[in-house]
């Protein structure tokens, strides 16, 4: 599918999102198509501008602050991919959506669900427009299935708790991607177990 496209590829922390974009950024490279890669500057885990999969593969990108720049930096790209879309201020459906007009095809990774479980972001709009939506499914780092969907945070290896922040950049040290069944979001302040005694009954034979 070649211009006024927009395929997102979504799915948990670890599932190959931006390995996947890699992929078709470079069959779009030799095709001979003009490619610019978009990256939020938010996301700092990449040392320079370009964005990196966790297997090492990277490519030069452009670091941008609000959404409304992207379109100023892609006028002559055919094929616009954009990395980390979880991270982009609410106009980003609107960018889209015009580079789409224009007859770009646009390749977008992003967290579908953020560590609480919830819709991230403007990610539940991008879904909607996007002419195509591919969902990776990561291994669950606790049990070892094939169906991971949630990003579990973690800090100093325990489950983050509900009043954690939102945006919280980090690596395989701050997040894993688990099942539904070995998710955990424990409460912020759990209830105090009663610290009282306990009266014991004697049955008087």
């Amino acid at each position: 599918m070649d211009g006024y496209s927009f395929e997102l590829i979504t799915g948990p922390m670890s599932c190959g999102k931006t390995e996947e974009l890699l992929r078709r950024i470079r069959r779009c490279i030799i095709a001979k198509k003009k490619v610019k890669v978009i990256s939020p500057d938010v996301d700092t885990r990449a040392k320079g501008d370009y964005i990196e999969s966790r297997n090492g593969l990277w490519l030069d990108a452009i670091k941008v602050k609000h959404s409304i720049q992207i379109l100023s930096v892609v006028k002559d790209a055919e094929v616009v991919a954009i990395d980390e879309l979880q991270f982009f201020d609410s106009n980003i459906s609107k960018v889209i959506t015009q580079l789409m007009n224009e007859g770009k095809k646009i390749i977008g990774t992003g967290l579908e669900l953020d560590f609480k479980a919830e819709p991230f972001g403007s990610m539940p709009e991008l879904m909607c427009i996007a002419t195509k939506v591919d969902k990776l499914h990561a291994v669950c780092m606790k049990c070892g299935c094939e169906h991971a969907t949630r990003t579990q945070r973690l800090i100093d290896g325990k489950p983050a708790d509900k009043n954690s922040p939102l945006i919280m950049i980090g690596g395989d040290e701050t997040y894993e991607a688990r099942c539904i069944k070995c998710y955990e979001l424990p409460e912020a302040n759990p209830p105090k177990k009663n610290s009282g005694f306990k009266l014991l009954q004697f049955d008087h034979k």
